[in-house]
Formats: C-alpha cells, structure tokens, sequence
C-alpha cells in the first residue's frame, strides 16, 4: 500500500529520529512528508516503532492510505523530486 506520511514532532532529536526511520522505508517529498510504500508486516513495524518515539501529547504523525486511482491525481505545484514512486521501486 503507498502510505504519505506527515509528521509534526516537537522536539528536534525525536524529530531526527522519526525522520531517519522514514528515511529506510520511503522518500522524502518535503520536510516533514514521506511517500512510502509498506505491505502489512513492514507498516506494523514502522507504526511501532514510531509510537515508542513520539510523545503523544506534543508530537503527531499521520499515516494516509493512498489508492492507485487516487495516486495519479496527486497534483504537483512547484519543483517535484525526479523519480517515481512505485510499489516495484523499494525492496526492503
């Protein structure tokens, strides 16, 4: 499934952290949003492994399922990174 990820996190080690975790299951589309794709296993994995970092009173982090239909009307203003997110493109 391709996730988009958006995270606001309080702190600037928890934020470096939760970054660098992203880091190993997506790309970075802007300072704070990902574009990851996760199969079940790996999205349990990354969901925990961020519930242990964030403080749940300061931090949030948003995880938003994006369909193959919805995915090719994302619409893009300004300067888009070179690639493609695809479910084919990370072997993790």
């Amino acid at each position: 499934m391709f996730y988009l990820v958006c995270y606001d996190i309080v702190s600037d080690t928890r934020r470096t952290k939760v970054s660098k975790i992203l880091e190993a299951y997506g790309l970075r589309v802007q300072k704070s949003v990902f574009e990851c794709v996760l199969d079940e296993n790996q999205y349990q994995i990354v969901s925990k492994y961020l519930m242990r970092l964030v403080n749940k009173r300061e931090d949030q982090v948003r995880f938003y399922p994006m369909s193959a239909h919805n995915r090719c009307k994302v619409a893009v203003v300004g300067t888009q990174p070179e690639f493609v997110v695809d479910d084919a493109a990370f072997i993790v």
